[in-house]
């Protein structure tokens, strides 16, 4: 089939001859039909029926033979690759195939077409390099082939095209650099070059192209000192050579372009001076020489430049003030912007001559003083750009006169007092910013009459009273920003009126009431924030109605009932209540906004479970359900929640055993599920969590011991287990968690000794708190190299053993308590400073504030000397019982001795009567007082013993102790 259509055309072809038409030409343009996606139809009059000249978009030669010489198919909306056929057309001398969608590349066999003087590919999906090929077509005169997605060089071979008049190459992403031979194109007039990724300097040979008149290499990635040759270029207007890397001065040659009226070098690396020759410009009409490193002052005179219209200083170093004699009378400047340099002084009173100015921006700079009342000779301004100044005063009522505005711009000043009434003069006013300002007093109900208003930003002043009552007449306002004010009473319901609101933020204040139900025709509305004002009651059902909302927050309010009315809108990208009164669950309808990035409901008092579906929500980065009363467990669903980064828990009354889940949050950066009832054992898989920054798990129920894999928490912050039931050792992983600053361990089962591997975590600062554990051994020395640690608690432990010499280098501490161990010897002299209570419960401690080593060993020692004089005494007494007790002895016997010798000498019978009376009395006494022994011998001394046996005992104390016995 395809080789009949193939013949049928070549004998349309053979029968065109017979009326005159070019065979060769109309057999390539056929076949070059059948490769085009024609959707308009433009090629439906290419027929071998038609002449060749009718056909659409062909123009033929006046010669008989009715050659193609010209091909006209721009903007045909035609795709496909560019024909190879197209090329064969060697009569060919314009060709525009601009504006379409062709692709491929374009082929060498481009260098056939002789006879070419226009070729415009531009606007197309080509691709490839631009073939050297092209330097054959000598008779070119205009080459387009920008906005495309060429690539490569620009060939050398290009200089050929000495016919060249026009040459654009812009919008490709063409390489390398601006060929030397450039300058061989003696009739360019215009150079194109714009947004590519050239590179390098710019060829000093461009000053061959004596005829250019625009030369355009701006967003490229030039580089170098602009040349000095580009002043020869005398009939230059347009140089455009903005966003590249240009640095080095401003030629003052460019002075030498009298002709030109465009001169842009926005975005180089430019510095020095503004060179004042540039005054000599007289043509110019634009100049921007922003975004460089100019200093210096103001050398241009606007006196001078009598057709300057626009001038952009901006983003300098510029200083100085301005020269007075910028402006004349009959000055033409419109536009002056002059934002983000180091100029000061007052405000430029020499610009009221520029009568022109319709855009002023003095922004980021350091002038001061009032603002002139004169300022309403700026009667054409319709910008007034005054901010990040240091402006006071107040804003002068004369403003108001300045009929046209539509712009002002005040913030970030030191401006005080109010908004002048006069403002409400200013129908064509769209804009209004007076935030980070010092400005007080009542927002003025005049402000109202300015309808045209779109965005108005009063944040971070002083305002107070009430927000107008007639606010609803602003039917234009987007953007309504009164944040960080003293503003107080209800929001007034004509707000409601401002059905094109798209961002209303009045956080910050002193607002009251509860929210007018008229909410329900801001239908446009995406960012509503109303945080720390004093709203109350339940939430209207009327803002069920505002389904474009994507940011809420009423954080820090008095809020109360269900949250269901803040569900309706599938576009909640944040959604705030922190710190309400809300109760109720929470509505499994959230689960619609899929782009739910934040979810925060903390401080309130909502229950029920957490529902399933927001495992659907797959774009959260931040739960916060905190001090609330949930309970249950934690749905699993949530483990589809990849991208979270908070998971806040906290607080609540959550159950079951902590979701092993938790550790395929990989993203995750704080897990907080404190103060709950979560039991079992910590999940080994929390330690796939690497990101995590705090992991806060205290207060619950927690057993068995750390895994091990706590250690590949490397980016670990804060780590707080306190208070649960985990036991067992501290694992030595620990030792990887190197930004640990926080470590809390205390009240719970931790047995063994502290490991030393602690202590090679550097970065602890706020607190290492293992205590009312069950650790036990000896503090290891390496906690002194703990040098940026605060508060170390090691007390209720069963510690042992002297403290570490290590330790008294802990400079930053500024708590400590090892209390309730069983430490001993000498504390570290940096230890004085704290109290006694610290140091409580070792009694073998000792050293300031604990009393001194030295009393110790002494009280010890006297207690040893006390002991052996109770030991001294005890001898003596004994050895001195002992000698008494021999020493009566010896006397009774001289005494015994004595009295026998005495009585041997009385008479015989004296002796016998003196005996019986004796004898009758002890008799008898013994019988009454058997235990008197002593008290016998020391009251018979008249007693003469008996020689008899039965008498012994009386004559000696020994015999009467036997006696008694």
């Amino acid at each position: 089939m395809f080789h009949f259509i193939l013949l049928f055309t070549v004998l349309d072809a053979l029968l065109a001859v017979t009326w005159g038409d070019s065979s060769t030409d109309s057999y390539w343009l056929l076949r070059s039909k059948s490769k085009l996606v024609d959707p308009e139809g433009v090629l439906e009059s290419w027929s071998p029926r038609a002449h060749i000249c009718s056909w659409n978009g062909v123009t033929c030669s006046d010669h008989e033979e009715a050659y193609v010489t010209g091909l006209n198919l721009s903007a045909s909306r035609l795709s496909g690759s560019i024909p190879l056929e197209f090329w064969n057309l060697i009569s060919l001398q314009i060709l525009d195939l601009s504006l379409n969608f062709l692709g491929g590349s374009i082929s060498p066999e481009i260098g056939h077409l002789q006879n070419l003087r226009t070729l415009l590919l531009y606007s197309n999906n080509i691709s490839g390099k631009i073939p050297p090929e092209v330097g054959l077509l000598k008779k070119l005169q205009v080459l387009r082939v920008g906005d495309n997605m060429l690539s490569g060089e620009i060939p050398a071979s290009i200089g050929n095209l000495t016919e060249l008049r026009v040459l654009g190459l812009a919008y490709c992403g063409l390489n390398g650099s601006i060929p030397a031979e450039i300058g061989n194109l003696k009739n360019l007039a215009s150079l194109d070059l714009q947004q590519n990724s050239l590179s390098g300097p710019i060829p000093t040979e461009i000053h061959g192209c004596k005829e250019l008149q625009n030369f355009a290499a701006s967003n490229n990635k030039l580089d170098g000192e602009i040349t000095t040759s580009i002043g020869k270029l005398k009939l230059l207007q347009i140089l455009n050579l903005a966003n590249n890397s240009l640095s080095g001065l401003i030629p003052t040659e460019i002075s030498h372009l009298t002709n030109l009226y465009y001169l842009n070098l926005l975005g180089n690396r430019l510095n020095g001076e503004i060179p004042l020759e540039l005054n000599n410009l007289f043509e110019l009409q634009e100049l921007d020489l922003s975004s460089n490193n100019l200093s210096g002052s103001i050398n241009l005179f606007n006196i001078q430049l009598q057709y300057l219209q626009v001038l952009v200083l901006s983003d300098n170093a510029l200083t100085g003030s301005i020269p007075r004699n910028f402006c004349s009378k009959n000055s033409k400047l419109q536009q002056l912007f002059l934002a983000e340099n180091k100029l000061s002084g007052g405000f430029p009173l020499q610009l009221l001559n520029c009568s022109s100015l319709q855009q002023l921006d003095l922004s980021n700079n350091n002038f001061e003083g009032e603002i002139p009342p004169s300022i309403d000779k700026f009667e054409k301004l319709t910008d007034l750009l005054l901010n990040n100044n240091s402006f006071i005063g107040i804003i002068p009522p004369e403003i108001g006169n300045i009929s046209n505005l539509e712009n002002l711009y005040l913030f970030d000043n030191m401006i005080t007092g109010s908004i002048p009434v006069e403002i409400g003069r200013l129908q064509s006013l769209s804009t209004l910013y007076l935030y980070d300002s010092l400005m007080s007093g009542n927002i003025p109900i005049e402000l109202t009459n300015c309808t045209s208003l779109t965005a108005i930003d009063f944040f971070g002043n002083h305002f107070s009273g009430s927000i107008p009552e007639t606010i609803g007449k602003l039917k234009n306002l987007v953007l309504l920003q009164l944040r960080q004010n003293d503003l107080s009473g209800p929001i007034p319901p004509s707000l409601g009126y401002c059905k094109k609101l798209q961002q209303l933020a009045l956080a910050d204040n002193k607002l009251s009431g509860v929210l007018p139900s008229t909410f329900r025709f801001l239908s446009q509305l995406s960012t509503m924030t109303l945080y720390n004002n004093s709203f109350q009651g339940p939430l209207p059902q009327s803002l069920s109605f505002l389904r474009k909302l994507k940011i809420i927050n009423f954080s820090h309010n008095k809020f109360s009932g269900t949250i269901f009315p803040l569900t309706a809108s599938n576009s909640l990208t944040a959604l705030d209540l922190t710190n309400n009164s809300f109760s109720g669950t929470i509505p499994a309808r959230l689960a619609v906004s899929k782009n739910l990035r934040r979810l925060r409901l903390a401080n309130n008092h909502l229950t029920g479970n957490i529902p399933s579906e927001l495992g659907l929500l797959t774009e959260l980065t931040f739960l916060d359900l905190s001090f609330n009363l949930f309970t249950g467990e934690v749905p699993s669903q949530l483990s589809s929640c990849r991208k979270l980064q908070h998971l806040l828990l906290n607080n609540n009354q959550f159950t079951g055993r902590m979701p092993s889940w938790l550790g395929s949050l990989q993203e995750l950066g704080e897990l907080d599920l404190s103060s709950n009832n979560f039991h079992g054992h910590m999940p080994a898989e929390l330690g796939n969590c690497s990101r995590l920054l705090k992991l806060s798990l205290h207060t619950n129920n927690l057993s068995g011991d750390i895994p091990k894999e706590i250690g590949e928490l490397t980016s670990l912050n804060v780590l707080n287990l306190q208070t649960n039931n985990l036991s067992g050792s501290i694992p030595p992983t620990i030792q990887q968690c190197e930004k640990l600053y926080e470590l809390r361990l205390s009240q719970n089962f931790f047995t063994g000794p502290i490991p030393s591997e602690i202590g090679r975590l550097t970065e602890l600062q706020v607190i290492l708190d293992l205590s009312r554990n069950l650790l036990s051994g000896e503090i290891p020395s390496s906690l002194g190299n703990l040098l940026k640690l605060e508060r170390l608690n090691l007390s209720s432990n069963r510690l042992k053993g002297e403290l570490p010499a290590s330790l008294g280098k802990l400079t930053s501490l500024d708590m400590l308590n090892l209390s309730n161990n069983h430490l001993q010897g000498e504390l570290p002299s940096a230890f004085s400073k704290f109290p006694l209570s610290s140091f409580l419960g070792n009694d073998k401690l000792c050293g300031p504030p604990l009393s001194s080593c030295m009393d110790s060993a002494g009280h010890e020692k006297n207690r040893l000397s006390k002991t052996a004089v109770v030991c001294i005494i005890v001898a003596i007494v004994f050895t001195s019982t002992v000698l008494c007790s021999v020493m009566i002895y010896i006397m009774l016997r001289i005494w015994c001795n004595w009295r026998k010798v005495s009585i041997s000498n009385s008479s015989e019978g004296a002796k016998d009567e003196q005996f019986k009376r004796e004898e009758e009395k002890w008799i008898y006494g013994e019988t009454k007082k058997r235990k008197g022994g002593y008290w016998r011998v020391i009251n018979s001394m008249a007693l003469v013993p008996s020689l008899s046996q039965d008498h012994v005992s009386s004559s000696c104390i020994f015999h009467v102790k036997m006696d008694t016995k």
